[in-house]
């Protein structure tokens, strides 16, 4: 479901090679409230439920013929700064690819083209006066151009950005299940020339 409540189209990528997408159920995302999981029931059940659908994922490069990705660091509701994957709501009509697309490349200057589908991670959490079912769709992009930036953020959410190795994002990325969506990226030949960066002559970071 989006945000608006509509039906999200299909996704016009292939699955994962070997199996279906990875599906994660409720971790405590930045900037949750009171976090819990379930179906809208309970002691919040009579808060009125919002479904809000969000897109992201990994954007990688082959740097020095090592698999990098670009991650990016956000403040939480306790000022404490966290290493996530890029990710945002899809705005009107979009479908989850490209809202994926878009947030990316905004909050890391990164631009990215769509290879295939990592995983969804669906939780609930509760504000002041709703209960909210938030589903994040995370994909796998190859990095066709720019530079690292966060100054094209339009929410200013993003304080910094770095390529990661992707050996790395274990110890690097903040939440647990964002840390198992990137292991699920390993063994996807991503050490291959095709997916070199195609750079724009500026500094990539």
């Amino acid at each position: 479901m989006s945000a608006s409540g509509e039906q999200s189209r299909p996704f016009p990528v292939p699955a994962p090679p070997g199996g279906h997408a990875l599906r994660l159920p409720h971790p405590l995302a930045s900037g949750s409230v009171g976090a819990t999981s379930g179906t809208g029931h309970g002691a919040a059940g009579e808060l009125p439920v919002v479904d809000e659908v969000s897109a992201g994922g990994l954007v990688v490069a082959l740097l020095g013929g090592v698999p990098h990705a670009a991650v990016i660091a956000r403040r939480n509701r306790g000022g404490r700064l966290e290493w996530c994957l890029p990710k945002g709501h899809l705005e009107g009509d979009e479908t989850e690819v490209e809202a994926a697309v878009r947030e990316i490349a905004e909050e890391t200057g990164v631009s990215g083209t769509v290879r295939t589908v990592l995983g969804v991670i669906d939780y609930w959490f509760t504000g002041d006066d709703r209960r909210v079912h938030k589903v994040v769709h995370h994909f796998l992009l190859h990095a066709t151009g720019g530079r690292l930036t966060v100054e094209d953020d339009p929410d200013a959410e993003a304080e910094s950005v770095a390529w990661v190795p992707l050996s790395q994002l274990g110890t690097r990325l903040s939440y647990p299940n964002e840390r198992r969506i990137a292991a699920s990226a390993t063994g996807l030949g991503l050490d291959a020339p095709e997916w070199e960066h195609v750079r724009t002559g500026e500094d990539d970071g």
